[in-house]
Formats: structure tokens, sequence, C-alpha cells
């Protein structure tokens, strides 16, 4: 036998159909194996479908030590496969699918398309010419006694022997598209360290009066700033019924679910005008007309949106500062109380999943050798602005080349 016919024969199997899964996929098929990718959904990467309704946020620009450190605490595991698999190698590849990129305004790369269906499109059509078959409609339960997986299709249960295996099931939030975190249990039962999985990138719960709730759920809140500790982003917001979210608490959603977590409650706070400094503020709120009312102050001087102005009666009471440097110190520091977080379901992403420990450098679970991980089922998390995405297709192609570098010694 040749040692290409001694490749087609080795039988891989690959459970997951999102970004990791399939960027595993193409990287064992394109080495020449056998590959089949299970997937309980009815059609792969359904979340990446949904995630690019808006625009495909697929990476950023930003320098790579600067993009590393987004994973914190993490980044050291998964430091090697994105230095492997960095932002500009996932432009080339979606640029080899026909698909290229740009980077927008506020350096987030997205393809020129725009939407994700057609990258997908072009991506699948690679993995069939590859040979990669697609079982839809397929999830996988466990391994039986004699070490094959175990898995529960339209036809009943069945086993299906492979000679190593790529887990890539994703975390569980937006479990209607597939991630639903059931494979915790299991990889539980069988002695693999799972951190509890928790919403990341997620709004969070505030006690708004009934009024504001009332007047302003559903209102933006613009160019902000938000601050909690040392960490200061800017960005956006959403004011919701019973919340707020948006990119701007999504970007702190860890230490905030931390504060949360140790003390019941986190009051970051929100800086309204973060184009401006407190004294040119303070400049212009007191140079207004005397009769002028505060709604009107508050609108033409300070530049505040009634989503703003609301936000900041609703945390300092209807009486505001009537000095016009303690009211602009109130704008640029408003404290936001948050008393919890929205559920897993309604999360961007998930936090918690197997501990780093449980793995070898090759990304192959040490109490089940042939068996390797990937994706969003292991414990890291990153804000929003294509590090998600990159952490998947990098995390799934260095499983790929673990499980290759593993058959190469046995």
């Amino acid at each position: 036998m040749t040692e290409a016919s001694a490749r087609v024969a080795v039988h891989v199997a690959v459970v997951g159909g999102g970004p990791a899964g399939l960027a595993a996929a193409e990287v064992l098929a394109g080495a020449g194996l056998r590959v089949t990718v299970i997937e309980r959904m009815p059609s792969p990467a359904r979340k990446l479908l949904i995630a690019g309704r808006g625009g495909l946020n697929l990476t950023h620009s930003e320098p790579l030590e600067r993009f590393l450190a987004r994973y914190a605490p993490a980044e050291r595991r998964l430091d090697a496969a994105i230095r492997d698999f960095p932002p500009q190698a996932l432009r080339d590849w979606c640029a080899s699918l026909g698909q290229p990129t740009f980077v927008g305004s506020s350096g987030r790369v997205f393809p020129e398309a725009f939407k994700a269906s057609p990258l997908l499109r072009a991506w699948l059509t690679r993995l069939e010419a590859l040979g990669v078959r697609l079982r839809t409609r397929t999830r996988w339960t466990g391994w039986g006694p004699d070490g094959a997986l175990t898995l529960a299709g339209e036809a009943g249960p069945e086993t299906l022997r492979a000679d190593a295996t790529v887990l890539a099931l994703g975390g569980a939030s937006w479990p209607r598209l597939g991630s639903d975190g059931a494979w915790v249990p299991v990889l539980e039962a069988a002695g693999v360290a799972v951190h509890p999985l928790r919403p990341a990138n997620a709004g969070f719960t505030a006690p708004w009066s009934p009024v504001f709730a009332e007047r302003f759920a559903g209102a933006p809140l613009k160019r902000i700033a938000l601050r909690l500790g040392p960490e200061r982003v800017r960005g956006e917001a959403v004011i919701t019924r019973d919340g707020i979210e948006g990119g701007a608490i999504y970007a702190l959603s860890r230490p905030i679910r931390e504060a949360i977590a140790a003390r019941g409650e986190a009051v970051p706070s929100l800086d309204l005008r973060p184009d401006l400094d407190e004294d040119a503020l303070a400049r212009r709120l007191a140079g207004a007309r005397p009769k002028e009312s505060r709604a009107t102050v508050l609108r033409k001087a300070a530049g505040l949106s009634p989503a703003a102005a609301g936000l900041l009666r609703e945390a300092a009471g209807r009486d505001l500062p009537a000095e016009a440097p303690a009211l602009a110190a109130l704008i640029k520091a408003v404290p936001l109380r948050l008393t919890g977080l929205r559920p897993i379901e309604r999360a961007i992403s998930s936090a918690g999943g197997v501990t780093f420990a449980e793995l070898d450098a090759r990304f192959m679970l040490r109490q089940r050798p042939g068996t390797f991980l990937a994706g969003e089922m292991l414990d890291w998390e990153a804000p929003t602005g294509g590090y998600l995405l990159q952490a998947s297709f990098a995390s799934g192609r260095a499983a790929a080349a673990g499980l290759l570098d593993w058959l190469a010694e046995r």
C-alpha cells in the first residue's frame, strides 16, 4: 500500500459543523484523509450565517500582539494557534475562496460581499471537492464500550468508528442554532474537567424605573465610553426594557460578570461625551442661556440624546446638579448599576468549557488519545470584533494539525 492510499484509508470524524469544525475538516481532507463531519442541525454553520446577517465580522486588523491580548486569561494557550493562522492568513484564505475582504473604519475585517452566505457556499463547495462527507441531523452522544462514537440520527441510535476525532461542538449560546452545551455531561462523565458555561458578550440587567424602561427600551446610546476599574472601552449600547446591551457592554462583559458574581452588582461608569474633556463640557454648560430648560441645556449644550439625558436622570434622580462643573462631571461618569446577566441563550458567545489543562499542546484530550478539541467548547472568551471567529478558525486548524502529527507518530 502506498503512503497516499494509506492516508485515504484513515477515517477521521469531525463533530460539529461550525467554523472550527469545518476548518479542521478542510485541513484534514487536504492532507488526504477521509473525513466525515457530524452536524446535529439540518445544515452546517447556522450560527455563522445568523451572525453575518448584519455584516460578517471575520477578524480585526489591529497589531497581532494587541490582538492576542484580547483573549486574556487564555491567550497563552491560543497564542500559538493564532500565530500559525493569524488574521492576514484568514483574509488570504477568504480570497482563495473568491471572497476578498476589506477593513472597515473601526479596524474590523469583513468580506466584500459583507454577508456570510457567499463565503459559506464557496467553502462548502471546496469541502465537497475535497471529499468531505457531511452528515446532518445527527447528534453525537458519546463513546461506546469499544471506543466507537455513539450517534443519534433520524434512523435511531448508531455507532461510527473513526481512527481519530475532532470535537468542535461550540458553547451554549444561541442553542436554537446548534450550540446547546449538551456535550458537557458527556465529557464530565468521561472524567474531563469542564468549567461551567456562562454568558459572554451578553447584556446585563439593570433596575430601571418603570417610566424609563417604558420610554427608552430599544433606544441607542451612541459614541459612549464605559469604564470598570482600569479597563475602558468606547463604542455603543442599546437600552433594553430590563437592562442594557451592545458592543461597549460586551467588551467589558467578563469583568462586569465577575463583579456581579463577587458582590451582587457591578457599577461601571458611563461617559456620555467621551469626545469632550470635562472642562470643555463644563464651559458649554455654563454658557447656556439662563431661561433654557434643563432638557434644552442637555440637548443643545451637552449634545445628549433624549435617551442619554434620561439615563442621566435615572442615575442621579430628577434633581440634576445645578452647577455646570458638577453636571459635567456626572455626564462624564454616570454610575451604571448592573445587577444580573441576561440568559446564556441570549448571549452572543459563552465563557467556560473544557479546561486547557485537559489538553496537550496538540489540542488532544490527555485522557482520550486520538480525540482533539477546538472552538468555543474550550475555556476561553473574547470580545466581539472578529476575535471569536478568528480563534475558532485558528483552533480548528491547530487541532487538525495536532491530529495529523499524532497520526504520523503512530
